[in-house]
Parts: structure tokens; C-alpha cells; sequence
């Protein structure tokens, strides 16, 4: 079997995959965890890797193709010349094997370095500590010929 991949209708990536996988056919929609800082705030909300795509796995003479563009929530087959674009395996098993390693890296990490870009620290180089709530964070300053360990604002920091 070979993998296509399908465009679906805005917002609909995961009523495309329920549909489809209802329709017994192998389905890859591949979703990572980030982390976004919104009006000063921290959150974490599960995104499409490739947003409005995702994959199939079908053989060119399975009868599903014809029923593919009729499933609730997919637009289109990704084509070139009227031809359903194929993608090899192990192209699909390095996405696979490198969702793992993303989940890993997400956000900034205690001992990294970050730039403070306001408040009354703003221009100066920090060491990230590690979260204070939501909204906060503790950093390491250098003042006065010592670190001192402050607490600034998520926003304020640039890496």
C-alpha cells in the first residue's frame, strides 16, 4: 500500500479522520504539542504538524478512492496531473519517528539562555530558572557583580 495525502476543509482535520477511519482506512494525521504565549499568558494546545492535510493509506485499485472525496471534511486528493500524488514510507516513518523527538523539546528550558524585551530588566541577557504560574517566570540576572534570581513576566522573554 502507498500513502496520499488529502486536503481537508478548514477546521475539519479531525471530523476527515473520524469519517475516514469509520470507513476502515489507515489514516495518519500527525499533531504535536505547542506552546504559545497568549495576551501574557502560557498555553499548550495540540496543533496539526501539516495543517490541512493528512495522510491515507490505500492501493491504487482499492474501491475507497471513489468514496474519498464524498467523506465529511475532506476537500480534495493532493494531485499532479490528475495523477494522486504518492509518498513513500519511509518518508511517512521519519515524520512517525520524529513527532517523538519534537514532543521532547518544547518550551524553553532551565538553564537557557533568553533576552528580556521589556519592564525594567528590558535589554538584558538572562538565564531562564523555570516557570512561575502562567504567567511568570524566574530568570538569573547578573547585577551587581552576583546572579540574582528574578521574576519577569512569560512575555517579556526572547530567546
Amino acid at each position: 500500500m502507498t500513502w496520499y495525502a488529502l486536503q481537508h476543509k478548514p477546521a475539519q482535520g479531525d471530523r476527515a479522520l473520524q469519517h475516514l477511519q469509520n470507513q476502515d482506512i489507515v489514516c495518519f494525521y500527525p499533531k504535536i504539542t505547542v506552546e504559545k504565549i497568549k495576551a501574557g499568558k502560557r498555553t499548550k494546545r495540540l496543533e496539526p504538524l501539516f495543517p490541512g492535510y493528512l495522510f491515507v493509506n490505500l492501493e491504487q485499485t482499492d474501491p475507497m478512492w471513489a468514496k474519498l472525496r464524498s467523506t465529511r471534511g475532506v476537500l480534495r486528493i493532493v494531485s499532479f496531473a490528475n495523477k494522486p500524488a504518492a509518498i513513500s514510507d519511509e518518508v511517512i516513518q521519519h515524520i512517525k519517528d520524529s513527532l517523538d523527538s519534537v514532543a521532547e523539546q518544547g518550551g524553553i528550558k532551565p538553564g537557557q539562555a533568553v533576552h528580556l524585551s521589556e519592564g525594567p530588566f528590558e535589554g538584558i541577557h538572562a538565564i531562564f530558572q523555570a516557570y512561575d504560574g502562567e504567567a511568570r517566570a524566574i530568570v538569573l540576572i547578573n547585577f551587581m557583580q552576583k546572579q540574582q534570581r528574578v521574576k519577569v513576566p512569560v512575555s517579556a522573554l526572547k530567546t
